[in-house]
């Protein structure tokens, strides 16, 4: 039984959604969302603000229950499950506001991030041999989204930029089979925009990435396809070049140089 149960969910998606919707009070935030992600996909969430983007991805992560519709993660439905058991199951997002302690140092919070999904709550025991392995893992993400030059220091003393990368070390760390970005490139520099792109790019492709994001220039290179929403709801799925050429999205969210390009 266990055998079948694995094979089923590799050639499950990676996430399934069926008619989500979430309401606070009259509002309805998001409206009956289908939704369809491959295991090892790119997928960009794109949208002006309100679009319902992010309350979208709070409800795929767990951090709010849906009022209607549900859920699956690789085959697991996962609707009324919280979001500290979806992070076991593989799912490691990070926020608009980075969630970090600023008196902590970067190698302690990307430890604690591991400590927290693999054992479901803090440990207060050290336990030697685990404690090295974790520390190394911190660090090996901390090379990938190059701050590993900042490990000793806090994460107060960092720039925004910088707190983008410790976040995406934090969730890098865990092992995720699925990452989850909510607008990763926003406020960097140019040239923090280029070595998130090439993070992303680089990316395993065991790992199945979905993000938002407003830099049309990174969405739209990253992403192998794109939902569109508006109102809460999709209007639209293509590869980047059919949302390029698409009229309707262009009209609404594009500057022409993403159409000519």
């Amino acid at each position: 039984m266990a055998e079948v149960a694995t094979r089923a969910e590799h050639a499950a998606p990676a996430l399934l959604l069926r008619g989500v919707g979430r309401r606070f009070g009259g509002l309805h935030a998001v409206r009956d969302v289908d939704l369809e992600i491959d295991v090892g996909e790119r997928r960009a969430i794109l949208g002006l603000n309100g679009a319902g983007k992010t309350t979208l991805f709070n409800v795929i992560s767990g951090d709010l229950p849906p009022t209607s519709g549900t859920v699956e993660l690789y085959g697991q439905d996962v609707t009324h499950v919280p979001a500290r058991k979806r992070a076991q199951l593989g799912l490691a997002r990070t926020y608009q506001q980075a969630r970090m302690l600023l008196g902590m140092t970067v190698e302690d919070s990307i430890f604690l991030s591991i400590v927290g999904v693999e054992g479901g709550r803090l440990r207060p025991v050290i336990l030697p041999g685990k404690d090295r392995e974790i520390r190394a893992r911190a660090r090996e993400a901390a090379r990938t989204v190059a701050i590993e030059g900042k490990l000793g220091e806090t994460i107060g003393s960092l720039s925004h930029g910088e707190h983008r990368q410790v976040a995406i070390a934090m969730a890098l760390a865990s092992r995720p089979r699925m990452l989850m970005l909510d607008e990763p490139a926003s406020g960097l520099s140019r040239g923090e925009r280029q070595l998130l792109t090439e993070l992303l790019l680089g990316l395993e492709r065991e790992i199945t990435l979905v993000l938002i994001e407003h830099d049309m220039d990174i969405a739209l290179r990253v992403a192998e396809r794109v939902t569109m929403m508006h109102d809460g709801e999709v209007i639209v799925e293509g590869t980047p070049d059919e949302i390029r050429a698409n009229q309707f999205v262009h009209d609404l969210y594009l500057g022409r140089q993403h159409v000519a390009e």
